[in-house]
């Protein structure tokens, strides 16, 4: 695949997006207001950092509702590394007219519900504590169209897990260099704290990992998903299983692959396809 006429369309694409919400685009190209959060988690008895980016539509509009990205951090990451690792998020986010949103996920939960840890409860946490938090606190499109989710590493694993699990909350869904299948990495990453190990509980493991729960999609409740994964990345082999998989069960799905390593370098190019692919669900709500 090559690069250039991909962001050649990206641009194009930016150049026609005209008035959106009412805006011109170069009102538009300024930085989303960030707003720290402390979110109140009942599931875990404590309360979790988090940030949203608010466009200037937000506040230029205010009888305007807006649709929500939802950005999930990595294994050793927390809620703040998006808008601090990758600052382009708030000038894109705000050029699309999206509220951006980064949740804690914690120090490698692979955003699960624990059955080990009652200190892990974080597919609660993520998919309806903070939704209904944001939704509750902010202008949102409350409503699966309304709402895209995506993640690199842990997080690209949560996210499809999330969406999969929750069809009626998230209506797309991306992942950049996902670990989407946990079984062929029974050592790593804390994976065995969380679940228990994959000796003592396969099963577990098998419904743990995203490529075993797309029995979950259903054309009634479509989600629309983009898989984005480097051919230098340790996880590579796993999302070409996936995407492998989702092709003989025919279900929907954008799937990029480009040289690249599992790194920020990556995830700063691919964070902006995903972004461009949701502000086209988002149109067709």
């Amino acid at each position: 695949m090559k690069i250039a006429p991909l962001y050649l369309t990206f641009f194009l694409f930016l150049l026609n997006l005209g008035n959106l919400h009412g805006q011109s685009l170069a009102a538009k190209t300024d930085t989303a207001r960030l707003r720290e959060l402390r979110v109140p988690s009942t599931a875990m008895r404590k309360e979790l950092g988090a940030r949203v980016l608010l466009p200037d539509a937000y506040f230029q509009n205010p009888n305007a509702r807006f649709p929500v990205v939802y950005l999930l951090h990595g294994y050793s990451g927390k809620y703040s590394n998006w808008s601090e690792h990758v600052p382009e998020i708030r000038k894109w986010g705000n050029l699309l007219g999206v509220i951006i949103a980064t949740p804690e996920g914690g120090f490698g939960s692979w955003y699960f519900d624990s059955p080990v840890d009652s200190a892990f409860r974080y597919e609660t946490h993520v998919a309806k504590e903070v939704v209904n938090y944001i939704d509750r606190e902010f202008r949102t499109i409350a409503s699966r169209e309304g709402r895209a989710i995506s993640g690199l590493s842990m997080g690209g694993h949560g996210a499809l897990y999330l969406a999969l699990r929750h069809p009626d909350v998230f209506g797309a869904a991306g992942s950049m260099s996902g670990g989407v299948d946990l079984q062929p990495f029974p050592g790593s990453w804390e994976i065995a704290q969380r679940i228990g190990s994959r000796q003592e509980f396969p099963e577990r493991w098998e419904a743990g990992s995203v490529i075993n729960n797309l029995y979950r999609w259903n054309e009634k409740m479509p989600i629309k998903f983009i898989i984005d994964c480097g051919t230098d990345d340790f996880f590579f082999d796993v999302n070409r299983a996936l995407h492998e998989k989702m092709l003989a069960w025919r279900i929907p799905h954008d799937f990029i692959v480009r040289p690249g390593e599992h790194n920020l370098d990556y995830w700063k190019n691919a964070v902006l396809y995903q972004l461009l692919y949701f502000g086209e669900f988002f149109k067709k709500r």
